[in-house]
């Protein structure tokens, strides 16, 4: 059995990976740390795991453990490792965005690979160590991607995307109250979002030429989860065309899925998997993407991340059901 730790243990995306681990079939957790929990039951705090652990967060750290989930904060991975050391064969899988952009990618005598199966999965094979990207970046750029890798974004590309409010983490704040979330709706950060550095990181690799921009507008949905994104860009051939592109691309691709009918949320809430829907309007392509934030956006690929790592099937404990109704 692989044994896997998870530092930071409190948030929503720590949750759904004890969540993910407690029912992989190939993997034991060693243990959960937590500054703010030590010595409390895991199910006392991931309410949703009554009855499935009796385990509670630790204050100690086993630095031989085959897998480390870093569930840290963004900007305290990196102060994390700063003062803590593992054996060479621990693999290392971060969840914030300390390592995602190249310049971060070398850390002490660490090299991250960006971590989204879909286009690096012969680099995370070799890996030891991932950046996991980040949610509005995991589905933005699955729907992009196919294009920039046929040399196809020959325009500005705008996006719309909507997230739930676990994307904003379990700490409270002015925006995060049901109060205040409920039956409202309101853009954040537009333009000047923090996964656009990931984005254009991996339009630029894959289409060295792009030199237009991505107009990215991100919301705040009145729902728990899930991330639904619109992008639209020129594309001057055929609807059937940008089809056979993006089936071709996801082939090999275990949860990526491109759906001749429109796509709505509830089909990959609870699942690991990010549906594409593709529209011709004249000359403009409609690329509509939706993920589940917390799995596919974050803890789900991580688990993806780390099969493709240790060799296992890449579904291997992500065969998970959308909540339809």
């Amino acid at each position: 059995m692989i044994q896997a730790g998870i530092i930071g243990g409190a948030g929503y995306t720590a949750g759904e990976l004890i969540r993910l681990i407690l029912n992989h079939p190939g993997v034991d957790l060693n243990f959960v740390y937590s500054t703010s929990n030590a010595g409390n039951e895991i199910q006392e705090v991931h309410r949703d795991l009554l009855g499935d652990t009796h385990m509670k967060f630790g204050s100690e750290i086993n630095s031989e453990v085959d897998v480390l989930f870093l569930c840290l904060g963004h900007g305290n991975s990196s102060a994390f490792l700063k003062e803590n050391f593992f054996s060479a064969a621990t693999k290392i899988i971060d969840l914030s965005n300390d390592f995602r952009l190249t310049k971060d990618h070398v850390f002490m005598d660490k090299s991250f690979v960006y971590g989204l199966p879909e286009v690096f999965k012969k680099e995370i094979v070799e890996a030891n160590y991932i950046a996991n990207p980040g949610c509005f970046a995991t589905a933005i750029q699955l729907g992009l991607l196919p294009l920039a890798a046929e040399n196809l974004l020959q325009d500005d590309v705008h996006v719309n995307a909507v997230t739930g409010a676990t994307g904003a983490g379990v700490s409270l704040s002015n925006t995060t109250h049901f109060t205040w979330r409920d039956n409202n709706f309101s853009h954040y950060k537009a333009f000047d979002h923090q996964h656009l550095g990931e984005i254009n990181q991996h339009i630029e690799m894959l289409q060295p030429d792009f030199t237009y921009d991505v107009n990215f507008v991100p919301n705040r949905g009145n729902f728990s989860r899930g991330i639904f994104a619109t992008s639209y860009t020129r594309f001057d051939a055929t609807l059937e065309d940008a089809l056979d592109l993006f089936k071709d691309f996801y082939k090999d691709a275990p949860f990526t899925f491109v759906s001749e009918k429109e796509i709505f949320l509830k089909q990959v809430v609870n699942t690991n998997k990010c549906l594409v829907h593709l529209q011709k309007h004249k000359d403009k392509l409609l690329i509509t993407s939706a993920i589940d934030n917390l799995l596919k956006g974050a803890s789900g690929q991580a688990m993806e991340n780390m099969n493709i790592m240790f060799g296992l099937d890449q579904t291997e404990g992500l065969t998970l059901k959308a909540n339809f109704f």
